[in-house]
């Protein structure tokens, strides 16, 4: 069941939304060469904490962290630690927090540095994808018309969708109904209505789209070694359109 929140849950769920979005300004500004993915972590959970809200990974199904950190050929639930990131790397960051019983739930895939062509054009086609589906959001669209605006973006890039690994519905619970691909035909699905709240979030390899996880029975790597991006958004469908509920700043340059 696909659960449409009241406008007391929206309030809540944009605060969640904004402390979410705050750290990942300071993800930002903590990228960069040298750091160790705890220290990224640290930094996180301590913000999250000062708001008001809970980080809503730690804990989950055993996840023993605040973030998600994921480099270069690990697409998602990487596990922060003593890494340190070298120039030219990219780090995926997951980042959810849970404000007064409602989650806010956001990625991003940062560069360490400077990165390859290949690599930024990685980056640049994962991020236009979430937007590309976002900008058809409104009431009445059929849920797979967004997985397929997402699906055309990557692949004309000549990238391949990861199909094991989802966006979902959130509220209350982190992970609700619907499921939702990144690969689809359009017209097809639930259709969305206003209180919707949906995680977008492309996963995008730049080799085959297979991946696996790794013994730690968490860490999901792409199966090829090539690198992977993940970008993710909470949105609201709202009567006329959508409405994002985690904006995050543009990266800084340099």
């Amino acid at each position: 069941m696909i659960i449409c929140k009241s406008e007391s849950e929206l309030r809540l769920m944009r605060e969640a939304g904004r402390i979410v979005a705050e750290t990942h300004r300071l993800m930002a500004q903590a990228v960069k060469p040298g750091v160790t993915t705890g220290e990224l972590d640290e930094i996180a959970d301590k913000y999250i904490r000062s708001q008001g809200a809970i980080p809503s990974f730690k804990g989950y199904n055993g996840f023993p962290s605040s973030i998600c950190a994921s480099v270069n050929d690990e697409l998602v639930h990487g596990f922060p630690g003593s890494r340190k990131l070298n120039e030219g790397d990219i780090i995926s960051i997951d980042i959810g927090a849970q404000y007064e019983g409602y989650h806010g739930d956001s990625a991003w895939t940062y560069a360490v540095g400077s990165v390859t062509p290949e690599v930024q054009r990685l980056l640049d086609v994962t991020e236009e994808s979430l937007y590309a589906g976002l900008a058809l959001i409104k009431p009445d669209v059929r849920l797979y018309t967004i997985s397929h605006a997402i699906q055309k973006v990557i692949e004309a890039a000549g990238f391949s969708v990861v199909r094991e690994y989802v966006g979902h519905g959130i509220g209350a619970d982190l992970h609700e109904e619907p499921q939702i691909p990144n690969y689809g035909t359009p017209d097809r699905g639930p259709r969305l209505k206003p209180g919707m709240v949906l995680a977008i979030e492309p996963m995008v390899n730049i080799g085959e789209r297979y991946v696996r996880t790794l013994e730690d029975d968490w860490t999901v790597v792409t199966r090829d070694g090539s690198w992977c991006a993940h970008f993710e958004h909470t949105v609201a469908v709202t009567e006329d359109g959508f409405e994002i509920l985690t904006i995050l700043p543009k990266q800084p340059e340099g």
